[in-house]
């Protein structure tokens, strides 16, 4: 009974145990953003929670948002649980924001055929002007510099990253005191870092590695959503194709699709945009260049507002994103979404004119016959969108429901007197 006991015990006690020895893997890869940091604090925080041994980020990245490569070092420096980040696979980089997030990792590794650094930033507004650009790199400097310092890493080699873009590769860095050790592959590295003393937020701590049942934290839909929202290029896409559902339903009303769909893709391009570093007032001008071809579409003045909203569409898309990003609108997508635009306004305002010439030409007594269609519920008032025009419209006899098509058979003045056809 007694050994029956102890066999109990000792498999309890050697299951909590196992259960301890967890760590988790968060591959990063492409552009760093809003998304990126989602996924880190996400992962920290259930390493918290299950009381992980470690955290590895494998780093695969080009660079990012500043903003985002900002909070994602705060969540690294402030995390209880070891973060070791694996500049991996082999052929992998880690320039620009990758850089502060791999300096800011309690161990740092690389692959053979990696490289790290180029961190200088990256402004999008052509010619900079001088003295903002200097500021930001010296703020850029003082933050890199900061971590390289309490990381103990190389913090000349950090400074010139973001001065003069230097980058190395793994050798160079192991050399200059960048990374603590080159591993082939994840096994290597787990056996590198076991026994690791290191020091975290909560204190000192021995990492072991052996044994350790590593889990890796798999995208849910909604971040792959989210991902995709967060490229500029398709919140801009989203944008264009939202103004011309817009524009669609005000100059053709009653036909429902293009202005639900254009609806839709308008919450989906604001809600993107509130993800990304924009700037105010080219979102604003956006809006005003909105606004101006729907005035356009229901009242058509044959070009000035049509001009007015390409001008406002234009300013506005190139000041959309802040100077400091990586994360832009590409220039040729830009282009033939503006082109695509004004061609499209452009349609509508011959179609409005061909309507209004056609109607000067037949008269009032022209349209009696037509056949329009009704906006609202018609009785003894109403409208109905009849030759590319809102009219309004009286009722025969009865109540004629919206969206029902109508055939005018009198003429009062302004109003139509139509019936249900």
């Amino acid at each position: 009974m007694k050994k029956l006991l102890l066999i109990l015990f000792l498999t309890l006690f050697s299951s909590i145990k196992s259960e301890g020895k967890t760590a988790y893997i968060l591959p990063i890869k492409g552009a760093i953003g809003p998304v990126t940091y989602y996924k880190v604090k996400k992962v920290l925080k259930i390493a918290r929670i299950k009381n992980a041994e470690f955290v590895i980020l494998t780093l695969d990245t080009p660079g990012g948002l500043l903003f985002s490569t900002r909070k994602i070092v705060q969540e690294i420096l402030k995390s209880p649980v070891p973060v070791i980040g694996f500049v991996y696979p082999q052929g992998a980089q880690c320039a620009s924001a990758g850089t502060f997030i791999a300096l800011s990792c309690h161990i740092l590794s690389m692959a053979p055929a990696t490289n790290i650094g180029a961190a200088h930033p990256v402004l999008i507004t052509g010619q900079p002007d001088k003295t903002m650009e200097e500021k930001v790199v010296n703020d850029t400097v003082s933050f890199i510099k900061s971590i390289a310092s309490l990381r103990k890493r190389n913090v000349k080699w950090a400074e010139d990253a973001v001065r003069k873009s230097l980058s190395s590769t793994e050798k160079e860095a192991l050399r200059v005191g960048v990374i603590d050790f080159i591993a082939k592959d994840i096994n290597e590295l787990l056996e590198k870092i076991n026994n690791r003393k290191i020091k975290t937020s909560s204190g000192i701590k021995i990492i072991k590695s052996e044994n350790v049942e590593l889990k890796e934290l798999r995208e849910n839909i909604r971040e792959r959503i989210l991902e995709v929202l967060s490229n500029p290029n398709i919140a801009y896409i989203l944008l264009l194709i939202g103004i011309w559902g817009i524009i669609l339903e005000f100059s053709h009303p009653g036909f429902g699709i293009p202005g639900i769909v254009g609806t839709i893709c308008l919450i989906l391009a604001f809600f993107a945009l509130h993800t990304l570093p924009i700037n105010i007032t080219g979102l604003f001008l956006i809006i005003l260049s909105i606004i101006l071809f729907i005035i356009e579409a229901l009242t058509p003045t044959f070009g000035i507002f049509l001009i007015s909203g390409v001008i406002s569409l234009i300013l506005g898309s190139i000041m959309l994103m802040k100077p400091l990003s990586e994360l832009r609108i590409s220039r040729s997508i830009m282009g033939v979404g503006i082109f695509i635009t004004a061609l499209f306004l452009s349609g509508i305002i011959l179609f409005a004119w061909r309507t209004k010439k056609r109607k000067v030409i037949t008269g009032k007594e022209g349209i009696i016959g037509e056949t329009g269609k009704a906006i609202t519920d018609i009785s003894e008032e109403g409208t109905v969108f009849l030759h590319g025009e809102y009219w309004k419209a009286k009722s025969k006899s009865g109540v004629i429901k919206k969206g029902s098509y109508v055939k005018v058979v009198e003429v009062e003045g302004l109003t139509l007197i139509v019936e249900e056809k």
